[in-house]
């Protein structure tokens, strides 16, 4: 069993929208990103998404629904198949969790699209 400790963990890479794998289980992904600015529109198609806010605000678009704003220490989960789009007017340091091998941009591909991830 190995720990991780969020603040080196964040402190350990400066990229922004290039998510870091810090654990996995049960099949799902737990990964720590830096945002700043604006992400791509996207959608996951088979795979709810948790964002949880670390450090900073961020604004998370829909087409479909009014927007949600996190502050530090609150969370949404995005269901699978609602487009959405992560914006961060500031940097943010953000936990996500979803499925392993879900691709961050989702159904769009773009500059910001990983497949291999680092681990932290």
């Amino acid at each position: 069993m190995e720990k991780v400790n969020l603040d080196d963990a964040f402190g350990s890479f400066d990229e922004h929208w290039s998510p870091r794998l810090a654990a996995e289980l049960n099949g799902q992904a737990v990964k720590l990103a830096k945002l700043d600015g604006e992400f791509v529109w996207h959608q996951h198609d088979d795979a709810d998404e948790l964002f949880l806010v670390t450090s900073g605000q961020l604004r998370i678009e829909f087409r479909e629904e009014d927007d949600v704003v996190l502050d530090e220490g609150e969370l949404v989960v995005v269901p699978r198949g609602v487009e959405h789009r992560p914006v961060a007017e500031e940097e943010v340091e953000a936990l996500l969790f979803e499925p392993s091998g879900t691709t961050n941009t989702g159904n769009a591909e773009s500059e910001l699209t990983k497949t291999d991830l680092e681990r932290v």
